[in-house]
């Protein structure tokens, strides 16, 4: 069945990664973190990436989830990180006050959402003059590569073609985005494809771990475990034992108001 995100289950599903250098080193050659006082982190799961906010040189991150469970992790997760903070609140209705952030960070928020506009709009609603909307998700065309030693979500579609088929009305194209983003009253897009590393195993057997418990990939939850476990064996027989650099394609679009 579909994820449920207010599942006391997922609570720290999304807390066990960092956030990799590649992510950091791309957004910081477009963005001067450290000139930032506050920023929002929506959809803002178990606080990975408002850590890396802070680590980049934010002074202060809120984050934003519709999901108490999920926030309850994040909390518990980022209790080294006092300059962080949890709101309740959703993309569409955060609960922040006009024009009170430097700079909104969306990741892998918009493939849950339908309607794009009402979420641009609230952005650009809490977001100052000249700041900058990190928006990050996969496109049709991310998400449907083949499958390799690296990009293991393609192994994922190759077994269970439905799972393709559902992807692929989920995600939103590029044009798609950037026409909502327009409508929403931004001014300048630009949009940057990103190799991101999702995580590094040491040995194959951690990454299968990852995926027979359904960690970070909401995907997982549309399969029975019987389906999941035949997953397992299909991408244990895809790679060779040792160490595995997993890492999965993006599109980052920057809009500025």
């Amino acid at each position: 069945m579909p994820i449920n995100f207010h599942s006391k289950d997922i609570k720290t599903s999304y807390t066990t990664r960092t956030a990799d250098s590649s992510w950091k080193d791309l957004l910081s050659r477009h963005i001067d973190f450290p000139s930032i006082s506050l920023a929002a982190d929506i959809g803002c799961g178990g606080g990975i990436y408002a850590k890396a906010l802070i680590d980049l040189g934010v002074s202060e991150v809120v984050g934003i989830d519709f999901s108490e469970s999920i926030l309850e992790g994040a909390r518990e997760a980022c209790q080294n990180y006092p300059s962080i903070h949890f709101n309740y609140g959703s993309a569409s209705k955060t609960n922040l006050e006009d024009s009170s952030v430097e700079a909104i960070l969306e990741r892998a928020l918009i493939h849950h959402i339908q309607d794009l506009l009402p979420v641009f709009q609230e952005a650009h609603r809490v977001l100052k003059n000249d700041g900058v909307y990190i928006v990050q998700d996969r496109t049709p065309e991310d998400c449907l590569l083949t499958g390799s030693e690296e990009h293991i979500r393609g192994y994922f579609f190759e077994l269970f073609p439905h799972l393709g088929k559902m992807e692929e009305k989920r995600r939103h194209r590029s044009a798609e985005v950037i026409r909502a983003m327009s409508n929403a009253g931004f001014s300048k897009v630009e949009t940057i494809p990103l190799w991101e590393t999702r995580n590094v195993y040491e040995k194959k057997e951690q990454l299968l771990q990852d995926i027979q418990t359904r960690t970070g990939r909401s995907i997982l939850h549309d399969l029975t475990d019987d389906q999941l476990q035949s997953l397992v064996e299909h991408i244990d027989k895809q790679l060779p034992d040792g160490k595995v650099t997993e890492k999965d394609r993006w599109t980052i679009w920057l809009a500025y108001k």
